[in-house]
């Protein structure tokens, strides 16, 4: 599936918005022992609708509800009571089997249910795959909430921060655009190494020298474009472009032209789950947060793909 924003004006290079507005600490915590729990602030046996958590998720997210969006409910209802709820990249059927055994009838997904960017099912109606599945969703009354465009306009993005946690690359990060990131000087080979084992990655796709020295990097997470990606390139002049994936015709032959002009530039190709699967977890802290009293469980459901 290919993610395209409207438009590209630098630095926004990917495809969302990676402008971060500093914020600054308000001291509300310091006020957490003073707050009486008879009040009910702090209720563990509330309960939450399907809308209600969406809709409370929406109203943290700069600029609230989107008249055009993917993100709406790909199946189930607003008004199911939540039992519990999964986080996952794909709803797969088996996601959508581990929901069930955890009890849990509300899963949030980053990424389309049913095989296609805006989940249109018209021409699957025969399809015995996607009968089986709508059938799955239906018999154990499960919500499924695509959260794609929401959580990429958190500030700052809430899958780009997922995966810098989980690389624990925050500290190298731009502070205004997390994707630049400068790093201290390490080879290509050592830092493919490290991203591999940090995201669980068996092997990826690259262009370069093992051997060429990379200090500053430009992370460009799921499918940002072969346009913004070669835009990114050619204005943040990075050693390396680290990216989900892209088109072959596109990023991987501008690069291939570019060291055979001279340039120092590589291409490290993660693959798209990988490099954005740590979004689900960003959503995990964020309910564990947000909505405490329903029980929440990260499910990762795997590449799709492997490699012979």
């Amino acid at each position: 599936m290919s993610d395209k924003p409207t438009r590209l004006n630098y630095p926004a290079i990917n495809r969302r918005n990676f402008f971060v507005n500093t914020v600054k600490t308000t001291g509300v915590l310091l006020l957490a022992p003073l707050v009486n729990k008879a009040s009910g602030f702090l209720n563990m046996d509330e309960s939450y609708t399907v809308g209600q958590i969406m809709d409370l998720f929406i109203k943290q997210v700069p600029g609230g509800a989107l008249t055009t969006t993917v993100d709406t409910l790909k199946s189930g209802s607003r008004d199911t009571k939540v039992t519990g709820i999964v986080t996952a990249m794909f709803a797969t059927i088996e996601v959508i089997r581990k929901a069930v055994d955890l009890g849990a009838n509300f899963i949030i997904a980053h990424e389309p249910t049913f095989y296609n960017h805006l989940d249109d099912t018209g021409w699957l109606q025969n399809d015995e795959v996607y009968k089986y599945k709508a059938a799955l969703l239906k018999q154990h009354n499960i919500a499924v909430w695509r959260n794609h465009d929401y959580i990429h306009r958190m500030v700052p993005d809430g899958v780009t921060q997922g995966v810098l946690d989980q690389l624990q690359w925050q500290k190298y990060a731009d502070k205004k655009i997390p994707n630049i990131l400068t790093m201290p000087a390490t080879s290509l080979k050592n830092l493919v190494g490290y991203v591999k084992e940090r995201l669980g990655i068996e092997k990826v796709r690259y262009i370069g020298d093992p051997v060429q020295s990379c200090t500053r990097v430009l992370f460009m997470p799921g499918s940002a474009g072969g346009q913004r990606q070669i835009q990114g390139i050619a204005q943040v002049k990075p050693d390396v472009l680290i990216c989900g994936e892209i088109a072959e015709w596109e990023t991987a032959e501008y690069v291939r032209d570019a060291r055979a002009k001279g340039d120092k530039i590589s291409l490290v190709v993660l693959g798209h789950i990988a490099s954005e699967d740590a979004g689900s977890e960003f959503m995990l802290s964020w309910l564990k947060k947000n909505v405490p009293s329903v029980k929440a469980t990260r499910v990762k459901p795997g590449n799709s793909l492997s490699f012979m």
